[in-house]
């Protein structure tokens, strides 16, 4: 299965080489991509609550502004292969992050809206957005814990205001009268419109895409594997 491609790159993006880093997929006897699974889900989201963040444009970076390495990282919070990249190539992004190593660049696309309805990909966007906003740790941790629960199937009615407070519990420190109406009244609607449209004009095509240091990691299947990722960024970044 092919990852999840954006309407307007559907044709000859294969040819130009811009998501070959993504082009397997889940079968149907694999269960969801996205269930990342109790404890290593929990640990996770306590290491990135370490990791600072900050808004830059459309992007929010994650980890210290100064690290020597950038690592890019294309996701629609309602793709599966995201969530499967974010349970094995992620984890590895928020450790060396939280060394100092690198700092991560999340570009938050919602193209699924467009090709499968609803707004989810929308809504889950605005949370990760106004979780940014919350406090020292809190992004890192709720981007963590909110693919960890990416429901299976893609359903357009997913990530209800509701189920994205619930994210938000296993987060300490996130849940507060701000952090709550924006998620209620998606007060980020405009900047996840604008992330979008990065999202569109960056010219990879496809989630889950990672560019280190600005160049495309061709990974395939081993982005889904922490050990098989780690020994890819390492080749990326010299190592």
């Amino acid at each position: 299965m092919a990852v999840r491609r954006t309407r307007r790159a559907l044709a000859g993006m294969a040819a130009a080489g811009l998501i070959g880093l993504a082009g397997v997929g889940c079968s149907s006897s694999d269960g969801s991509p996205a269930d990342a699974g109790g404890k290593a889900a929990a640990e996770r989201v306590e290491v990135s609550g370490a990791l600072p963040s900050a808004v830059d444009g459309t992007k929010i970076v994650v980890g210290d502004a100064d690290a020597p390495h950038t690592v890019t990282v294309y996701a629609d919070p309602r793709c599966p292969y995201c969530a499967k990249f974010e349970a094995g190539g992620g984890a590895v992004l928020t450790e060396r992050a939280a060394r100092g190593e690198l700092k991560v660049e999340y570009v938050l696309a919602s193209f699924l809206d467009a090709r499968t309805g609803g707004t989810a990909s929308a809504r889950a966007a605005n949370a990760l957005r106004a979780a940014a906003d919350a406090g020292p740790g809190t992004f890192a941790a709720f981007q963590a814990a909110l693919f960890a629960a990416q429901p299976a199937g893609e359903p357009e009615d997913a990530f209800t205001a509701d189920d994205l407070l619930r994210i938000a519990d296993r987060v300490e420190g996130l849940r507060g009268e701000a952090f709550d109406r924006a998620v209620r009244e998606e007060s980020y609607r405009a900047w996840v419109a604008d992330a979008e449209r990065a999202f569109e004009a960056s010219g990879v095509g496809g989630t889950p895409t990672v560019r280190v240091d600005g160049e495309v990691l061709d990974g395939g299947a081993g982005l889904y594997d922490a050990a098989e990722f780690g020994k890819l960024l390492d080749g990326a970044l010299g190592s």
